[in-house]
């Protein structure tokens, strides 16, 4: 039935030709995607092919809306001969870079042909949305830098370049798909609210770790409050800048594009770049305690990938912010970690029970390291800048 359902969702996306190969890409926690070869008799054209996770994404309109303008922004930057490797996501008849259907008995029904509604809570309905963009030839990821300094340069060049191109773009046009994403006042308060209820009675077993955040919390406090005193603009952010959410040349390993779109949103230069080094500029897995410590080599490495695209881009506030978003963002996320861990792990996947308390205690760990080694992050940064 998959192959009648995409190659459905192939045709309302005026595509030419017939399915000839499709697959499914078993990647991805939220998503679910598939592969599509096309054959109009003269060549095979490569797409992409998705379903959104509706529970996930509770308004993928506005969602959608938001790519289509940072697609299109990018696209006008890019020269002409370059666009097939870039992002495009197609678009359908009435104009939509989406398409919402369901299946019946006598096949499958276009929402907007068929003058229906998707009511209140669409998320628990037979409804599906589905979107299709072009498959970027000849590329490659790597699921993780791995360690590895050229991969994290390079992946600070695809990132800086990435909001270079959307320096000129008025952020404030996009919709919060996640509201509150990296308001730490707001997820540290929520934190606090949890552990007061402490509806399983884990907080016990998380004395120590609760007492770091909360001694710590009005440091976690500090981006938000340069932003309410105007310090910092306000730009767009990726928000999930992993580097598998890259795609390199299979040939040259130069990067080509920045995919995994979904939560680009309105926030601060220095979300993205601490994420990456939180991620990635560091000696252990997300949920490994031992050996859990800052590799100040690898924040060197990606500072001049990404300072390379945007040092001339970045105020010096912003250039002072990078470090010490680092540092926000990963105690922001352990107490995101532990939160989950409180209330029964309901919004991070786990493989066992202790998981998401390991990877609270994990990214404290490494917090901790951050804050001695800040001096160390910044004269980094400025070494970089030049």
């Amino acid at each position: 039935m998959i192959e009648a359902k995409l190659s459905f969702i192939c045709r309302k996306f005026r595509l030419p030709g017939e399915m000839i190969l499709h697959r499914w890409i078993p990647t991805g926690h939220i998503n679910t995607a598939y592969y599509v070869a096309l054959y109009d008799g003269k060549e095979v054209r490569q797409y992409l092919v998705q379903k959104v996770n509706w529970y996930v994404f509770r308004d993928p309109v506005s969602m959608m809306h938001n790519i289509d303008l940072l697609t299109r922004h990018i696209m006008d930057k890019e020269p002409t001969l370059e666009r097939r490797r870039r992002l495009h996501f197609h678009h359908t008849a009435a104009g939509h870079n989406y398409l919402i259907l369901r299946e019946t008995a006598d096949g499958f029904v276009d929402l907007d042909e068929s003058g229906e509604a998707v009511g209140a809570e669409p998320w628990n309905s037979d409804w599906e949305f589905w979107r299709l963009y072009n498959f970027i030839e000849n590329s490659v990821s790597f699921e993780t830098a791995d360690g590895e300094a050229e991969v994290l340069r390079m992946s600070g060049k695809a990132f800086g370049k990435f909001n270079r191109q959307l320096r000129d773009f008025d952020a404030s046009q996009l919709v919060e798909s996640i509201p509150h994403f990296h308001d730490t006042a707001y997820r540290l308060r929520t934190f606090f609210d949890v552990v007061e209820q402490d509806p399983l009675a884990r907080a016990k077993d998380a004395e120590a770790e609760i007492a770091l955040i909360r001694q710590n919390a009005a440091f976690g406090c500090t981006l938000c409050r340069q932003i309410e005193r105007g310090e910092l603009p306000i730009r767009v952010t990726h928000n999930d800048t992993k580097t598998n959410n890259i795609l390199f040349d299979r040939d040259t390993n130069d990067p080509l594009v920045i995919i995994d779109l979904d939560t680009c949103m309105p926030g601060l230069a220095c979300y993205d770049f601490g994420d990456t080094i939180r991620f990635a500029a560091c000696t252990a897995e997300e949920d490994q305690v031992e050996g859990m410590s800052l590799d100040l080599n690898l924040v060197r490495a990606y500072a001049e990938g990404y300072l390379g695209e945007m040092k001339d881009v970045l105020s010096d506030a912003e250039i002072e912010s990078l470090s010490t978003g680092a540092a926000v963002i990963t105690l922001e996320l352990a107490s995101r970690f532990l939160g989950d861990y409180l209330v029964g792990d309901k919004y991070f996947r786990i493989d066992d029970a202790e998981q998401n308390l390991r990877r609270a205690q994990a990214q404290l760990a490494l917090f901790q390291d951050m804050m001695l080694h800040m001096d160390d992050m910044k004269q980094i940064i400025k070494e970089v800048r030049g």
